[in-house]
């Protein structure tokens, strides 16, 4: 008995603490979220995050950008690491973590837990099957994570169901499916909450579904409204889409958004046309694919849209974070969002009206296009994909994808990693198939081609590589990118190794070896007075701090 009680008293006072953080029902008092939500409206809008980070990017901008400061340039040789979760249910982990008062949310596959932030214990598990009969990135399992609003945790699984589980216990409060498995439907984002409202999109642009937004009641589920991609004949833009071929379009929504509560506006960024690889079924510039789209979160309705690849033949999805930045330019304040698109070319838009501003090439490997025109649209090169095979920069994976990019507020530099590589695109027309993918057929490298990921830091007014740091390894990983005020950049690199280089200019400074590829972006956290540093590498969490 004498081993029993202190081991039931440590759990339960574990556990305790969760239910401070959020709140135990029925309790009054300084803790109790039963008179305060414990993640607000205003909680959400907070930025830069500080002690929290409680959504995917850490706040709306997209900058993943922390205040925390305590690890910097002048001790971060010192971290060390804190604790490893491993989930055990998953080897190719992609969520970024979400901690909220000392809680942290990760997901795996279909599965939800919450950790203490500061040990890793597991407070809570909430257990889902993955799913049978789906199709390429939903068929691998993948999830990005969860969004958090008052007392709920909301993750999308990977048949396209929103789930919202009690963020005290991991009990499911209610379940929507909002989109059809068996018409290729799946999800793979974490999703974002924007008022009362949780908005989600769907994978499976590859799939040949038709592309769409939807949000819902955060508290009971109920759909406010949904955003279809791909418009159907008769609406704008639907030249591009004839007979049913709309139907099976692309343009999916498969990495969450931003949003300016100023502008009251939604900035969503969509995947490539489908089919992949040819264009002859769908003529024209094929809308709404490979775009950010501007909305309004109230209504779902199109403000504006800026399309960086019409008639994408290239699999250039436009999903990567649209970064919204205030810069100060001849005596006034430029709002912008800002993306360093998979097309190899860095943009500047007016995010007021979607203006096309600046476009500048980030990667030395880009021969699809000479340059971007006055308009924003690319001056091509003439080089498609064919039978035979084409040789085109960048390739199949892009000049970066949806890992995290960063921005520095301070120092006004934007971090991506970039990809230098280029692929033989080949092309063969097919019709559409159901329960098979929809590539009009795909890649290959070239015998000596070899890729190569590059750290890149780009200032946003110029749009120039400010200093660069090349990865050692094969291309193969897909870890995003962190900025702090310690004058920090953290990102899984290219060896298997989370590392951290001084953010003015790029120097070494800090690296822990996990002998594992990173297919997530890294976030940082606080509790009592201690920061954290965390990232996924494959079937791990890992959480880094300074001795204390």
């Amino acid at each position: 008995m004498s081993f029993i009680v202190p081991w039931m008293c440590l759990l339960f006072l574990a556990f305790a603490r969760a239910l401070t953080a959020f709140g135990t029902p029925g309790q009054q008092g300084q803790s109790s979220v039963t008179a305060a939500p414990a993640v607000s409206a205003e909680d959400l809008l907070v930025k830069p995050v500080g002690a929290s980070w409680p959504s995917y990017n850490g706040d709306y901008t997209g900058r993943r950008y922390s205040a925390l400061h305590e690890i910097s340039i002048r001790n971060v040789s010192g971290l060390k690491l804190a604790w490893v979760f491993h989930p055990g249910n998953s080897h190719a982990l992609e969520a970024t973590p979400v901690v909220v008062r000392g809680i942290m949310f990760v997901t795996s596959a279909n599965h939800a837990f919450a950790l203490d932030a500061r040990s890793g214990r597991v407070l809570w598990h909430h257990p889902r099957p993955v799913s049978s009969g789906l199709l390429d990135d939903a068929a691998a399992h993948k999830s990005r994570g969860v969004a958090v609003w008052q007392n709920s945790v909301y993750m999308e699984t990977d048949d396209a169901h929103l789930l919202c589980l009690d963020a005290r216990s991991g009990g499911l409060r209610w379940e929507v499916e909002y989109a059809d498995k068996a018409k290729h439907y799946g999800a793979t984002s974490a999703p974002l909450v924007v008022k009362d409202m949780v908005i989600v999109g769907t994978s499976g642009g590859d799939s040949g579904v038709r592309g769409f937004l939807a949000a819902f009641n955060a508290a009971t589920g109920k759909e406010k409204w949904r955003r279809w991609t791909i418009p159907a004949p008769g609406e704008s833009g639907a030249s591009s889409w004839p007979g049913d071929s709309y139907l099976h379009g692309g343009g999916t929504t498969w990495m969450p958004g931003t949003y300016d509560p100023e502008l009251d506006t939604l900035y969503w960024t969509t995947s490539n046309a489908a089919p992949d690889f040819v264009g002859d079924s769908r003529p024209g510039d094929d809308l709404y694919t490979a775009s950010v789209l501007a909305i309004d979160p109230n209504t779902g309705k199109l403000k504006w849209y800026f399309q960086f690849t019409p008639h994408d033949v290239y699999d250039y999805d436009a999903n990567e974070t649209p970064v919204l930045v205030d810069i100060h330019r001849a005596g006034e304040v430029r709002h912008l969002v800002v993306q360093a698109n998979r097309n190899g070319f860095f943009y500047l838009l007016d995010r007021s009206n979607g203006r096309f501003l600046q476009a500048t090439p980030f990667v030395e490997k880009l021969n699809w296009a000479n340059a971007i025109d006055s308009s924003g649209r690319p001056l091509l090169t003439g080089r498609i994909p064919s039978r035979q095979g084409t040789y085109i920069c960048p390739g199949i994976d892009g000049a970066t994808n949806w890992y995290s990019p960063s921005y520095n507020p301070q120092n006004g530099l934007f971090y991506v990693m970039a990809l230098e590589s280029c692929n033989l695109f080949f092309s063969k027309p097919k019709p559409f198939t159901a329960r098979t993918t929809y590539y009009g057929t795909g890649t290959k490298m070239p015998p000596a081609e070899e890729a190569k990921k590059v750290l890149l830091a780009l200032s946003v007014t110029g749009g120039k590589v400010k200093w660069r740091y090349p990865q050692v390894g094969h291309g193969h990983s897909w870890g995003g990118t962190l900025a702090t005020a310690g004058e920090l950049v953290f990102f899984g690199d290219d060896a298997g190794s989370f590392e951290a280089v001084d953010a003015g200019n790029g120097r070494p400074l800090w690296h822990f070896f996990t002998g594992q590829t990173f297919r997530a972006s890294p976030m940082s956290y606080d509790v009592d007075g201690v920061q954290y540093v965390a990232i996924s590498a494959e079937s791990e969490v890992f959480s880094f701090s300074l001795p204390h």
